[in-house]
């Protein structure tokens, strides 16, 4: 496995991200433990603790955004891996300006949620996150 990329990195940030919610324990320790497993290269280990401090930072609003644009599947209830994908990517399209572009990071999500999800986690993920950019983009949803 490659030791950068903002790819891996974004992995390994889900990985984190999602242990600590089925887990419910520290995000500290997992974040420790997960960084120094992946044996990243520096600049993407910084990429993974960024987008982890994030998401923890922004999680209230974050959660808000998600629930507002997926109204039909409550945050409790969403599978968690579905649910933590969208976390990392409402972060980066709502409050990374230093990312990727907006469809990069959807794609990633995307990837990300047929990689590690069900069946349909591509299509949901995708669909939320397309409400998401139409409304951070000031548009009307149809």
């Amino acid at each position: 496995m490659p030791r950068s990329g903002r790819r891996r990195s974004r992995i390994v940030a889900f990985q984190v991200l999602f242990e600590a919610d089925v887990s419910a324990k520290p995000i500290a320790p997992i974040l420790e433990r997960h960084s120094r497993e992946a044996d990243l290269d520096e600049d993407a280990d910084a990429f993974v603790r960024r987008l982890v401090d994030g998401v923890q930072a922004h999680l209230e609003e974050i959660d808000a955004t998600i629930s507002r644009h997926a109204g039909a599947f409550p945050l409790a209830d969403m599978a968690p891996v579905d649910r933590n994908v969208l976390r990392l990517a409402v972060f980066e399209v709502l409050f990374d300006n230093r990312g990727a572009p907006l469809r990069a990071a959807i794609n990633e999500a995307v990837d990300l949620a047929k990689g590690y999800g069900s069946e349909s986690s591509g299509r949901f993920v995708n669909g939320v996150l397309g409400a998401v950019a139409l409304a951070a983009s000031g548009r009307q949803e149809p």
